[in-house]
């Protein structure tokens, strides 16, 4: 073997080895795969508990359809500290960024306003909101 062949037999190694890393390093940053047997179980849950004939239900539903997608966001690798830090920095993973924020308002309505109710109709939508949010980051 010459030396221009064994510089060339390395060099594809080192090719190699350099496309291996990198595709390595892709699949390990990729979004990750949400369980989405176990999100839409939830959901289920969430939506067979609204009823129009209990006030607390509206309350109970939106803060339980807020933490699953907080959960859902989490697991997929967005970064913040807390929802609304997550939400700030994943617009591009929505497509109605502003209906979530409404929906996560009356969250906090809810959880830091004694007394706060929510209507029957703020409710749907709320959770129309959530619901779309959580199939946009694929996890219903």
């Amino acid at each position: 073997m010459d030396s221009t062949s064994i510089i060339l037999f390395f060099g594809a190694i080192l090719i190699l080895a350099g496309l291996i890393l990198a595709l390595v390093t892709i699949t390990r940053q990729g979004p990750k795969r949400l369980n989405v047997n176990r999100y839409r179980t939830q959901w289920l849950t969430i939506e067979q508990q609204l009823s129009r004939d209990e006030a607390a239900s509206c309350s109970l539903c939106i803060l339980n359809a807020d933490k699953l997608l907080d959960q859902a966001m989490r697991e997929s690798g967005l970064a913040g500290e807390t929802m609304g830090d997550r939400l700030k920095s994943s617009g591009k993973h929505f497509s109605n960024l502003n209906s979530i924020w409404s929906a996560h308002k009356i969250r906090n309505q809810i959880a830091h306003e004694p007394g706060f109710q929510v209507s029957y109709g703020d409710a749907r939508r709320a959770l129309a909101a959530f619901k779309q949010a959580l199939k946009d980051i694929g996890a219903i």
